[in-house]
Parts: structure tokens; C-alpha cells; sequence
């Protein structure tokens, strides 16, 4: 059975505040379309994944999706069974998995047991059972209603996916809030499958507070640590933390030569387990020949994002007898902070001498030394 995700998310997302779109707010540093992608795209049955946008937000979506195997977004509607109408169309496969965006969080074991019951449905939804007394409320609380029983729907909800086309195609009555409600209008089976509380819905803005220690409680305290260090050479320029800092010799190096970005670097690498500088940025590689050392930063800085790391702090000690680095500290730790999307009192920079013993005492060169702290899950 072949399978694609199709991820709706071409709201407005009013209700939640803030200056984009819900599904473009950032929760653990990561947009909430893109976990909610990331969570249907990494399972072993999806084959493929498409997303429905709203008009006008190809740059936002463009952001968020960035590196993910999505293809070109779809354009929505005013409705969001317009827009998965529109998704419907240009999506392919034997199954469908029409999910919220505004879920960012999807276990794999929901994706397991809804395909599951595709072969003895042509739909199943996630669902839980309602533990709260329910009423109705006008100026005050009315009637009770019967929780028997009841259950909340979740998404992602799954389909054979002609048969979901087939029972759009029937549709007249106003527009629906989900797919189940479609295809049972058209008299085909949905089954109901065990949900999950982490896919509640994010909706007002103590939804988000409420997913942000949500992810937090999922996160493990990691610590790295980076090392360079590099050889006196030429006239220059001096690179350090980003900027260039004026000095009578340069630094050798197969790129700039920025120990303190080098350091920070490898820091941040370590503290996620994704090996170091020179897996990433070989010196072999004559691309990196004289670059500019802020896109070895960004690039780690990229991956943890993408694995949903949040960094906490970074800290370089930088060991040099000249120059000297207190009349740069400030503008190195704006621009590293500028560099890694960091707030500056995230970014502390320090420097010692070695009292004029070994290579750095003799003038020889300059060494950095730095120690990063991150939260983020294993990785799978």
C-alpha cells in the first residue's frame, strides 16, 4: 500500500496571536509546520508528503520547509475542506494521511495503527475518550449532555484515497471541520483507533506554553566541547568570532582560520553528536578554501535546528598573548549571536594569556577553546 501525507496548512490562525500564522510560530525553535511534517515524513510507510498553504505564504512556508522532501507546496482555499480538496488532487498513492498541521506532535504509533485499519476500512481517525462532564452554555451552565460514548477526533485521519475522493465528490452539505465526517456522510465505515494527548490541538496562545513544556520534558541537557587552534601567517586580516580584528599578522588556515568560530563550531557538533569540523568541511575540499568561517557555524546550527535541538548557551575562551580581545568582545558576541539566531546574553566570550609559556606565549599563534550547552532528544 502506498502512502502520502498530506499536511493542511493554509489557516490563519488568528485566534492563536502572535505576527505569522500558527503554523509558523516557532516551538523549540522549529515552526509548527515543520514538526508537524517532520513526524509523518520520517515514518517507514509514508512513501511520500505534500503540504497545502494559504495564498500569499510561499515565503513562510519556504522558511520552514527548508531541506525537507515536500515538493512544491499547494495553494489552499478559504475553507480548509477547500483546501484539502486542492491537496486531493495532486497527491497519489493507494492511501492518504490528512493531517492538521496545527498537531505538530504525531507518534509513530498512531501512523501504525491507522493504517492498520485501512484494510478493513475505508477511513480511521484517532480518538479519545472524553473525561470531562459535559453541558451546554449560553449565559450560564445548561443542560448536561451524556459523555457516553463520546470522544474527541484527532487527525491525522486516514483513507483509501479514492474512496475519500469519491465521498468529496458527493459532499453538499456546508463545509466540513474533518474527513470523517465526509466520508460517513457517504455511508462508508471509519473506524476509531487509540489517540494520543500529544496531538492535541494548538489553537489559543496557552497552547503553545502548553506544547513548549510539552517538548521540554522530551529534551536531555547535552554538553560539547571545541578545540582550534592555528599558526601565525601573512598580514591579514585576523579573523575572530566573525569579525576582523586588526593586528600586525593573520592566521593560517585551510578557511579563514577563526579559531573561536572553529571552536564553537566543533562545540555545538559535539554537544549532538554529529561529529566534528572536518566531517562536515573537509580541508581537503578546495570549496572551502579561504571561507568565511560564519558558514561552518550556520551549517551546525542548521542541523541542530533541524533536529529540534534548542541551544541554551555557548561559551569560547580564546588563549592569545596579542591581540588583545577586550576592545572586541561585545561585537564578537553580536555577531556570533547573529550568526547562531541567539540572544547575546547566549553568547559569552572570554580570553587569557598562558603567561608566556608554549606556543601561544612565544606568539606563535592562537588557540580557542569552547563549551556549548544544548537540549535536545536521541536521536533515532
Amino acid at each position: 500500500m502506498t502512502v502520502t501525507a498530506l499536511i493542511v496548512a493554509a489557516g490563519k490562525g488568528e485566534r492563536a496571536g502572535g505576527d505569522v500564522p500558527k503554523q509558523y510560530r516557532l516551538i523549540g525553535g522549529k515552526a509548527v509546520l515543520r514538526w508537524a511534517v517532520e513526524s509523518l515524513i520520517g515514518h517507514p510507510a509514508v512513501q511520500s508528503t505534500r503540504v497545502v498553504i494559504g495564498q500569499g505564504q510561499q515565503e513562510l512556508a519556504a522558511v520552514a520547509l527548508d531541506g525537507l522532501d515536500v515538493g512544491t507546496p499547494i495553494e489552499g482555499g478559504t475553507e480548509r475542506s477547500d483546501s484539502v480538496r486542492a491537496g486531493l488532487a495532486q497527491v497519489e498513492g493507494d492511501a492518504v494521511l490528512v493531517h492538521d498541521a496545527a498537531r505538530p506532535f504525531c507518534p509513530s504509533a498512531v501512523i501504525d495503527r491507522l493504517l492498520a485499519s485501512l484494510e478493513f476500512h475505508e477511513g480511521a481517525a484517532p480518538v479519545l475518550p472524553v473525561g470531562d462532564t459535559l453541558a451546554r452554555v449560553g449565559d450560564s451552565l445548561d443542560e448536561l449532555v451524556d459523555r457516553r460514548g463520546m470522544v474527541r477526533v484527532q487527525t491525522p485521519q486516514a483513507f483509501r484515497l479514492d474512496r475519500l475522493r469519491a465521498a468529496y465528490d458527493r459532499w453538499s452539505g456546508p463545509p466540513p471541520t474533518d474527513e470523517t465526517t465526509v466520508v460517513r456522510a457517504a455511508g462508508m465505515k471509519v473506524a476509531g483507533v487509540e489517540g494520543d494527548p500529544a496531538l492535541e490541538k494548538l489553537t489559543l496562545p496557552r497552547d503553545f506554553e502548553r506544547a513548549e513544556q510539552w517538548l521540554a520534558g522530551r529534551l536531555s541537557p547535552r554538553t560539547g566541547m571545541g578545540f582550534d587552534v592555528h599558526a601565525f601567517a601573512g598580514e591579514g586580516p585576523l579573523m575572530l568570532g566573525g569579525i576582523e580584528v586588526p593586528h600586525i599578522r593573520g592566521l593560517a588556515g585551510h578557511s579563514d582560520a577563526d579559531v573561536v568560530l572553529h571552536a564553537i563550531t566543533d562545540a555545538l557538533l559535539g554537544a549532538a553528536g554529529l561529529g566534528d569540523i572536518g566531517d562536515h568541511f573537509p580541508p581537503s575540499d578546495l570549496r572551502w578554501k579561504g571561507a568565511d568561517s560564519s558558514l561552518f557555524l550556520a551549517h551546525a546550527i542548521g542541523l541542530l535546528r533541524a533536529r529540534g535541538a534548542i541551544i541554551d548557551h555557548v561559551d569560547c575562551t580564546i588563549v592569545a598573548e596579542a591581540p588583545k580581545i577586550g576592545p572586541h568582545r561585545q561585537a564578537m558576541r553580536a555577531r556570533i549571536a547573529e550568526i547562531a539566531g541567539l540572544s547575546m546574553d547566549q553568547v559569552s566570550i572570554k580570553a587569557t594569556t598562558t603567561e608566556g609559556l608554549g606556543f601561544t606565549g612565544r606568539r606563535e599563534g592562537i588557540a580557542a577553546q569552547a563549551v556549548a550547552s544544548i537540549r535536545m532528544e536521541h536521536l533515532k
